[in-house]
C-alpha cells in the first residue's frame, strides 16, 4: 500500500508538471543554438532566454497596460502557432548590402480577465530575437492608448553594463534635451548608487560573466507609436519605459494610441558568445518594411562642414565658397552649410552659391532648426519644419535653388508626437527628393530602411562636443571602442568626424588641443558607419597634414557591402573590417593609457599585400606596404590613443 500510494504521488506530480509545461512555448534559432522559452505563471506571462546552454535572460516578464484593460496580469495561454520567415532584400545605407534574413517565428495568443485577446509574435533567428504585441480590434472598440510596457530584462546576478542615461526633460542647450548625447558607462554594475531615474536610452550592452554578450535595442518606430527607452534597475530587472510626461515641455501623452487591429514596435535582443554577432547584426532592419518609395536615387557619399572648426563665424559667403572648393578638390559629394546661413547669407546669395557648388560638381545640404514649439534654440532658420505648410513651402524652395538634403537639428523628447514629427519631415522632404540628416536627435529605430531619404543621425556625443568639452577629448578614445559594439550597430551614426587639426580651431593653435592621432582620425571613417559623412577637414589640411592622408581621406568610402567584426573589448579597444565592392579596409582604435600589441585573424585579405596606416612610437602617422601571410595572421602595435587601417 506505501509503495502504491508513492507511485500515485509520483504519477500525479509527473501529470502536474506536465500540464504545467504543456502551456510553454519554445522557439529555437534555426542553427539551435539560441532558444526563447514562454511561459505563464501565476497569471503573468514571461519568457527565458539560454543561448549555448546557458542563461542570457532569466525569467522576464512580458504584457501591455491599455486604456481598455491590463494585459500584464491575470492572463491565461490560449494557443500558439509556428511558422518560418525567409527574406532577402537589399540595403545601401546599412553595414550590409545584401541580407538574408532567416527566423523561426511564434506567435502565442493570450487572453486577459476580460477575456480580450492579445498576440506576442517571436521571431528567432541566429543570434537575434525580435517580438512585439499584435493588439485585435476587441468587439466594436477600434482603438485604445497604450499606457505602459510591462516586458522587462532580467539578467544574471554577474551581469556587468555598457548603458548611457537618458538625458532630463527640458534640459541642456536651450532645454532640447533628451538628444541621446549622454556617455556611456563601460563594466558598470547593475546596481548603481548615483541613480537618475530617467533610465538608459537603447542600445544597452551586457555582458554576462564569461558565458557571452546580449545587446538591447528596438526598432520599427515610426509615428504609429512612441519610442521608449531602458528604465533604472529595479527589483531585479530592466523595464521597458515609455518618455518621460515632462518632455515636450509637458505637451502629448507618454503613451501610444493605436488604431486596432495595431502593432507595438519590435523589442530586439542580439546575444553570442563574443562580440561577433553583436557587430554583425542586422536585426534593425530584418523586421521592418520601406514605408513609402523613394522619389529618386538618392546618392551618398561626403561631405566638408566649415562649421565645426570654424563656427558660427563661417556661415558667411565667402568661407562657403573655401569649403565649396575643398570639396571639389577632395571630389567630395557634398557641403554642409550649417546654422544661420538664412541670415548671413540669405536666400538669394544662397541661390548663387549653391549654383558654384554645383558648377564645382558639388551639392549642397542646408541646416534647419526642427522647432515650432518643441525648443528654445534661437538659431535659424527657424519656424520651417514644424508645421506642413510651411515645410513644403520651403522645401519646394530648396528643390527649385538645387538643395539636396537637410540637417534638421534640436528634438526634444521620444513622445508619439515627435515621432510623427520626425516622420512627416521625412515624408514631405521625399516628395521634393530632399535627403534627412538629424541632429541633436533619438536613436534611428530601423529608418534606414523604413524611409528612403533617410541620411542617419546624430544620437551620440559627437564631434562637437570635441570642441565644446575638455573632457569628451579626453575621452574620444574611450567612446570611440564603444561605438562598432552599441550605438553604431544598431543604426547609422553621423558623427562628423575626422578632424586632422592638431587645436580644434580655425587657428589651429593655442587651446582645444586634439588628444588622439592622425591614424586615429583615419580610423574613424571606417569604424564610425553613416552614408553621409561629414568630415571635419579644413582648407590648411591641404597643406599641413602628410599627403598620403588626404589621399586616403580623398578614397575611403561611406556605404559597405560587408562588416565584420576582428577583435576588440568596449571601452579599451576596437577593430572591424568593412567591404566596399573587392575592397576591404580595416580599422582599430586603440583607448588603452599604453600601446598594445593585437593579433589580428584577416582572412579576407590573407596573402594579399594590403597598405597600413598606422602611428609610430612618437605617434607620428605612417604608411607603408605590408604582406598578410597566407594565414591570414597579422600581428600589429596599435600606440595609446592610436589607430590604424588597412586596405
Amino acid at each position: 500500500m506505501k509503495h502504491l500510494l508513492s507511485y500515485l504521488a509520483c504519477a500525479c506530480f509527473v501529470l502536474l508538471t506536465t500540464k504545467l509545461y504543456a502551456q510553454d512555448a519554445v522557439v529555437l534559432s534555426p542553427d539551435k543554438q539560441l532558444t526563447l522559452r514562454v511561459s505563464v505563471a501565476d497569471g503573468k506571462p514571461a519568457y527565458t532566454v539560454t543561448y549555448l546552454g546557458k542563461t542570457m535572460l532569466e525569467n522576464s516578464p512580458l504584457g501591455l497596460q491599455t486604456n481598455e484593460g491590463d494585459f500584464s496580469t491575470g492572463m491565461k495561454y490560449i494557443s500558439k502557432a509556428e511558422d518560418v520567415v525567409n527574406k532577402n532584400y537589399n540595403e545601401e545605407k546599412i553595414k550590409k548590402s545584401q541580407v538574408r534574413y532567416t527566423a523561426n517565428k511564434l506567435t502565442c495568443l493570450f487572453e486577459n480577465a476580460q477575456q480580450k485577446k492579445l498576440s506576442i509574435v517571436f521571431q528567432v533567428s541566429n543570434n537575434d530575437i525580435a517580438f512585439r504585441y499584435e493588439i485585435p480590434a476587441w468587439g466594436e472598440r477600434m482603438s485604445c492608448v497604450v499606457e505602459k510596457e510591462a516586458t522587462g530584462y532580467r539578467f544574471p546576478s554577474l551581469t556587468t553594463t555598457f548603458l548611457s542615461g537618458m538625458m532630463s526633460p527640458m534640459t541642456g542647450f536651450a532645454r532640447t534635451a533628451p538628444s541621446y548625447e549622454s556617455g556611456y558607462q563601460a563594466d558598470a554594475p547593475m546596481i548603481r548608487t548615483n541613480r537618475s531615474n530617467e533610465g538608459f536610452v537603447f542600445p544597452g550592452l551586457f555582458r554576462v560573466g564569461n558565458d557571452g554578450w546580449v545587446l538591447l535595442s528596438e526598432t520599427g518606430v515610426s509615428s504609429l507609436y512612441c519610442a521608449s527607452h531602458l528604465s533604472e534597475y529595479k527589483d531585479g530587472i530592466y523595464t521597458v519605459a515609455y518618455p518621460n510626461p515632462k518632455t515636450n515641455n509637458g505637451f502629448g501623452s507618454s503613451g501610444a494610441a493605436l488604431a486596432l487591429p495595431g502593432v507595438t514596435p519590435w523589442r530586439t535582443i542580439t546575444v553570442g558568445a563574443t562580440l561577433k554577432p553583436i557587430v554583425e547584426t542586422t536585426i534593425p532592419f530584418d523586421v521592418v518594411e520601406p514605408l513609402y518609395e523613394p522619389s529618386r536615387k538618392y546618392k551618398y557619399g561626403k561631405s566638408t562642414w566649415s562649421w565645426i572648426l570654424w563656427q558660427d563665424n563661417s556661415m558667411n559667403y565667402d568661407d562657403q565658397v573655401k569649403f565649396i572648393d575643398l570639396a571639389a578638390t577632395l571630389k567630395y559629394e557634398y557641403i554642409l552649410m550649417d546654422a544661420l546661413w538664412d541670415k548671413n547669407i540669405g536666400k538669394d546669395r544662397m541661390k548663387a552659391l549653391v549654383k558654384y557648388a554645383n558648377s564645382k560638381k558639388v551639392d549642397v545640404f542646408l541646416w534647419y532648426n526642427s522647432n515650432g514649439p518643441i525648443n528654445d534654440a534661437p538659431q535659424g532658420p527657424r519656424n520651417k519644419m514644424y508645421t506642413a505648410i510651411e515645410r513644403k513651402k520651403e522645401m519646394k524652395w530648396l528643390r527649385e535653388v538645387g538643395v539636396k538634403g537637410l540637417k534638421v537639428d534640436f528634438f526634444g523628447g521620444d513622445k508619439q508626437e515627435n515621432m510623427r514629427l520626425y516622420e512627416d519631415i521625412l515624408s514631405d522632404a521625399n516628395d521634393y527628393g530632399l535627403m534627412i540628416i538629424f541632429h541633436g536627435t533619438t536613436l534611428p529605430r530601423g529608418w534606414e530602411r523604413m524611409y528612403p531619404n533617410f541620411a542617419g543621425s546624430e544620437a551620440v556625443v559627437a564631434s562637437e562636443m570635441l570642441v565644446f568639452v575638455q573632457g569628451v577629448r579626453e575621452a574620444e578614445a574611450f567612446n570611440a571602442t564603444l561605438h562598432p559594439f552599441i550605438r553604431n550597430t544598431v543604426g547609422s551614426m553621423e558623427f562628423g568626424g575626422v578632424l586632422l587639426n592638431k587645436f580644434l580651431v580655425k587657428s589651429n593653435e593655442g587651446r582645444n588641443k586634439r588628444l588622439t592621432t592622425d591614424a586615429f582620425q583615419l580610423a574613424t571613417s571606417v569604424l564610425f558607419q553613416n552614408p553621409v559623412q561629414m568630415f571635419g577637414l579644413t582648407p590648411n589640411n591641404l597643406t599641413d597634414v602628410p599627403t598620403f592622408e588626404i589621399d586616403f581621406m580623398k578614397q575611403v568610402p561611406t556605404t559597405w557591402d560587408e562588416t565584420r567584426y576582428i577583435d576588440g573589448y568596449p571601452g579599451k579597444y576596437a577593430a572591424i573590417a568593412r567591404r566596399n565592392k573587392t575592397q576591404w579596409y580595416v580599422a582599430g582604435v586603440n583607448a588603452n593609457k599604453e600601446s598594445v600589441k593585437l593579433k589580428l585573424n584577416l582572412p579576407m585579405i590573407a596573402g594579399k599585400r594590403v597598405r597600413l596606416y598606422n602611428d609610430d612610437t612618437s605617434k607620428a602617422p605612417y604608411t607603408k606596404e605590408i604582406a598578410i601571410d597566407k594565414n591570414g595572421e597579422l600581428e600589429i602595435e596599435v600606440q595609446a590613443g592610436g589607430g590604424f587601417v588597412i586596405k
